[in-house]
């Protein structure tokens, strides 16, 4: 099993336990897939705090263990997301290459994605 299988394995694990002992087994995966895309949002909230987004304010110094921690949250609900709209780390992988591929090509111009034109840039 890879690393990304695991982490699927685990979270599928993590989240039937929960389901279990909250007695949560009649929410839908659909309905799943919106509380965990909520949950996301705040942990991606926590995140950009962590990150000191405010540039309003005076600078200071980001605490990397506690970003990095902020990130792996978000990182759950994004695994959570993806089992509940049933897919597994294997075609998460092959849905994240194929996008990749595309994001690529729209960057280089080379996608037929109106507004990603390099040509345009040029004065």
């Amino acid at each position: 099993m890879d690393k990304l299988e695991t982490l699927f394995a685990e979270q599928a694990a993590f989240n039937a336990s929960i389901n279990q002992t909250r007695h949560l087994e009649d929410v839908t995966d659909d309905e799943w897939v919106q509380k965990f895309a909520l949950a996301l949002i705040v942990e991606a909230g926590e995140l950009l705090d962590a990150a000191h987004f405010q540039w309003w304010k005076n600078p200071r110094p980001i605490d990397r263990e506690h970003l990095k921690e902020e990130a792996v949250d978000v990182f759950h609900f994004a695994v959570s997301i993806a089992l509940a709209a049933g897919m597994d780390a294997q075609e998460l992988f092959e849905r994240y290459q194929s996008k990749n591929k595309e994001n690529i090509a729209r960057q280089q111009g080379l996608s037929s994605k109106p507004g990603y034109d390099v040509h345009e840039l040029e004065p």
